[in-house]
């Protein structure tokens, strides 16, 4: 028989340690699952893919400047000119495969900066060509969201109709798209892609007095913040730095975490506001590092989503500094909605009453999540199970999942 041929799609080894996590969770279905296939991508670091996935990988796009703003005419004829190229690309890639996959990540959603014409235009291009060249296209267990700029929706919109497959992280994100005049009645809702990782055991006396992680974000709003996201941005970092400040005053060791390469700047920024040698930053290249961390921890306050996952799936209390419906839906799905507060709004004081209400539940709060991630491990996989009956109809009688480990 001729080995299925399987793609992941997506900003991949861009930097972004979530979206690589869930490639990760889906690499190692592949191989536990299918050991059969052959695997390669599309992504945005393909050299990074590569070196740390062992797969072949193909730029996504033909323009290397595509997530730079284009101010001169060389520049912007160029972009353009991408544009055409890309559809040639994409439609060439996808064709060669029997199945490609989008891992996670919030590629029906806007909660961050985006442009129409960047990865919402790829996503477009990539369902349809699958649709053309009949390559059957699933979003797993991604994230969705309302989106006001028309173009971006539109392109959102038919991306996910063209879909041979879709699953949800949440049911937010499947209300949205209905909510956006997809029909989901067929689609599935599972826990993030990141809950599939290993945990690791925790490496600290659960409780107070311990560390604290702070898992910080070069946050400057959403896409419809842009009129006001230098104020955001300078609101979010002033309130989390008084935070830390407040903890180190208590004597509490603080870490740093971040989950973009960009997040370094507000980093440094808290680093020599705060200026403590009780104050250090961790160097982390993979969720398996941040869960590592946060395992190590008394207790985590995270932005990023992912922060949040590695966080919850390590067992250790946490609070979110939410950005997004997405950081709220998570913390009530594990138990925790009562710990969120507003990134846009950080205000320490509050910040610092909620933190040790955490705190002193902690030792209930990890009996939750222990019973939390039990259950996600059990529907996570079932999500296996439904896409092994999908996508690999032939296989679907002779491979069953099993618990694997991280590729």
């Amino acid at each position: 028989m001729t080995p299925v041929r399987v793609g992941v799609f997506g900003l991949l080894g861009s930097g972004n340690l979530g979206n690589d996590g869930s490639l990760e969770a889906v690499l190692g279905y592949l191989r536990a699952d299918h050991p059969d296939a052959v695997v390669d991508a599309l992504c945005g670091g393909p050299e990074v893919v590569t070196a740390r996935y062992g797969i072949r990988a193909t730029r996504l796009h033909w323009y290397r400047g595509e997530y730079r703003t284009a101010s001169r005419a060389g520049a912007v004829a160029a972009k353009g000119l991408g544009k055409l190229v890309d559809v040639l690309r994409t439609g060439a890639w996808v064709r060669r495969h029997d199945v490609v996959i989008v891992p996670g990540m919030g590629v029906l959603e806007a909660t961050l900066p985006l442009r129409p014409w960047g990865f919402p235009y790829s996503l477009f291009l990539l369902c349809a060509t699958g649709r053309l060249f009949g390559t059957r296209v699933a979003l797993v267990g991604v994230g969705a969201g309302a989106i006001e700029d028309r173009p971006t929706r539109a392109l959102v919109r038919w991306s996910a109709r063209l879909a041979a497959y879709r699953s949800y992280r949440d049911a937010q994100s499947r209300d949205a798209m209905r909510a956006m005049g997809v029909d989901t009645a067929r689609d599935e809702v599972h826990p993030d892609l990141a809950f599939a990782l290993p945990a690791p055991e925790a490496t600290a006396p659960p409780g107070p007095p311990g560390p604290v992680c702070v898992g910080v974000m070069d946050f400057h709003g959403g896409n419809d913040d842009r009129a006001r996201a230098e104020e955001i941005h300078r609101r979010y970092v002033d309130g989390t730095t008084r935070f830390v400040r407040a903890l180190v005053e208590d004597g509490r060791p603080v870490r740093l975490l971040t989950g973009d390469a960009c997040d370094a700047t507000v980093v440094a920024s808290i680093l020599d506001a705060v200026d403590s040698p009780l104050v250090t930053a961790a160097e982390t290249a993979s969720l398996a590092d941040l869960m590592a961390e946060t395992a190590a921890a008394a207790s985590v306050v995270a932005t990023r989503y992912h922060n949040l996952v590695c966080a919850l799936k390590a067992g250790t209390p946490t609070l979110a500094l939410s950005y997004a419906a997405k950081s709220d839906a998570l913390m009530a799905r594990m138990g925790l909605a009562a710990y969120c507060h507003p990134a846009r709004e950080v205000d320490a004081d509050r910040l610092l009453e909620q933190f040790r209400e955490l705190e002193k539940r902690s030792a209930e709060l990890r009996r939750t999540l222990t019973e939390r991630n039990a259950a996600t491990a059990r529907q996570l996989t079932e999500q296996f199970t439904t896409l092994t009956k999908t996508l690999f109809p032939a296989t679907a009688g002779t491979h069953h999942h099993t618990s694997r480990k991280a590729p």
